[in-house]
């Protein structure tokens, strides 16, 4: 299967011309301990008037803390806290946009996720859907959103699953997982200050960190690979590797692995994700289970596919004495393992990028099934 996967690589370099895509990045960044505090500076230019109020989705671990304190929020603003316990959904999406529009005259003057992967997703699914027309469920796919979004501002508060810089809001759908992706969803701004990373439970910090990780061995093994994908993963994989598997202090611990969640996200902008990742949406569709650990449950079985990648994530699991849960696919039914299946084999370009055009050679229903009955 290796020797396989080498000769596709080779043959997609040798074929791959123009025309390019171009993708849009993140335009303004700000990083360092702290900058949370510049919040209000930043989002003042873009407040269009009183009645346009800025939005923040906030996740409701830090209902009691000092953050809810140092929100910059005005007189018209509104403060949501969400729970980040599921997975974000289309109809939790539409839910807020519409209350939103029913509470305000005018459209927010801002949206800004403060949180991890699940609100950053929400808060890029919220600004793009209150200038958009119909259900987010509609959007999901590649480039059909027509309008662009509201400003609007990223700030994670737990690094890993490079959400803060890429072009997709992944939701759960009454069908099927799947990103928002346009050239419209990436953050106008984002806020990277690795001081709001500080107690963040350890087993969170570990399955969140590992989707960064998994993102790059995905990145750096598909046939999608090109120089750009390939610099910022290799820093990304370097970084991952200092902060799980060296001896550094809790400092350099969240700068690094910021960094890593940052370069980790662009990896993939110009390339894909694998296996790992077309596995674990069928997972959150079907069980809620949540994406970083889902990737984790999937990886661990993956040697077939990326033997040195699961290899070293066996090493960092063992040095942070992680032990992931056994056996919840134990009692599934066929309907349900279908329903995964289903689920994951829609991932095409994910499975493109992993094995190539003739992908569907190799991953057939009884292949996914044997995967996920060791899960």
């Amino acid at each position: 299967m290796k020797q396989k996967k080498d000769l596709q690589l080779e043959q997609s370099k040798k074929s791959t011309k123009g025309p390019y895509r171009n993708f849009p990045m993140v335009p303004r960044v700000v990083f360092g301990p702290g900058s949370f505090d510049q919040l209000g500076e930043i989002i003042m230019p873009h407040r269009s008037s009183m009645n346009a109020p800025v939005i923040f989705l906030v996740d409701d671990v830090f209902r009691d803390s000092v953050l809810i304190e140092r929100i910059p929020a005005e007189v018209n603003d509104r403060v949501v806290l969400i729970s980040a316990d599921k997975e974000p959904k289309t109809a939790q999406v539409d839910a807020l946009v519409s209350q939103i529009k029913e509470d305000y005259t005018e459209l927010p003057s801002a949206v800004v996720g403060i949180g991890g992967g699940t609100l950053l997703d929400l808060a890029k699914a919220v600004a793009i859907m209150l200038n958009n027309e119909g259900s987010s469920a509609n959007y999901q796919g590649w480039d059909l959103v027509h309008n662009p979004a509201v400003y609007h501002v990223g700030i994670p508060t737990i690094s890993g699953t490079g959400a803060e810089v890429s072009r997709t809001t992944v939701l759960l759908g009454p069908e099927k997982k799947l990103g928002i992706n346009s050239d419209f969803t990436p953050f106008d701004q984002v806020v990277l200050d690795p001081d709001l990373l500080k107690g963040v439970p350890k087993e969170q910090w570990f399955y969140t960190g590992m989707d960064c990780y998994i993102h790059c061995i995905e990145s750096l093994n598909g046939t999608y690979l090109n120089a750009f994908s390939q610099s910022y993963g290799e820093k990304a994989l370097e970084l991952c590797e200092e902060v799980f598997l060296g001896d550094i202090s809790d400092s350099d611990s969240r700068d690094k692995l910021m960094m890593a969640s940052w370069h980790g996200g662009m990896s993939i902008a110009y390339s894909q994700v694998g296996v790992a990742h077309a596995m674990s949406y069928g997972l959150s569709y079907l069980l809620g289970t949540r994406h970083g650990i889902g990737n984790c449950l999937v990886f661990q079985h993956l040697g077939e596919f990326y033997p040195e990648g699961v290899v070293m994530f066996n090493k960092m699991m063992k040095k942070h004495g992680i032990k992931l849960p056994q056996g919840i696919c134990k009692n599934l039914t066929d309907d349900q393992f279908n329903t995964m299946i289903k689920v994951s084999i829609g991932m095409v370009p994910l499975w493109e990028n992993a094995l190539g055009k003739d992908w569907a050679k190799y991953i057939t229903p009884e292949k996914l099934r044997s995967i996920y009955e060791k899960i």
